[in-house]
């Protein structure tokens, strides 16, 4: 592959949708406090360029919650953790929890 075509093909990679799953661990007594921090998060979030959807889902064990979200591109999502009011909604979560962030590309969507 040429360099420009190598070029080419990171920047249409930038340009596609990718899929978030962050995985939040705390202690049992936090999780609700968790829960509330992500909500405000994403509340945050939404009116920022390129998100397009978050689903929260909150552990059974009591100790984990899950963010499932959409952004436009890579970047998007780069230039979001990267924004003070994001940054200002991570603080409260930072203090009763750890974080797994991951990147997908959407895969196929299988249903009943």
């Amino acid at each position: 592959m040429s360099s420009d075509a190598h070029h080419a093909h990171d920047d249409a990679a930038r340009d596609e949708p990718v899929v978030l799953i962050n995985i939040f661990k705390c202690d049992a007594r936090h999780q609700d406090a968790l829960m509330e921090g992500l909500e405000d998060l994403v509340r945050t979030q939404t009116a920022l360029p390129g998100f397009v959807s978050a689903t929260l889902h909150r552990g059974l064990n009591g100790r984990v919650a899950a963010n499932h979200a959409v952004w436009a591109s890579a970047d998007h999502w780069k230039a979001m953790t990267r924004h003070p009011k994001v940054v200002a909604a991570m603080g409260p979560i930072l203090a009763i929890a750890t974080f797994e962030p991951h990147l997908y590309e959407p895969g196929e969507v299988i249903k009943a």
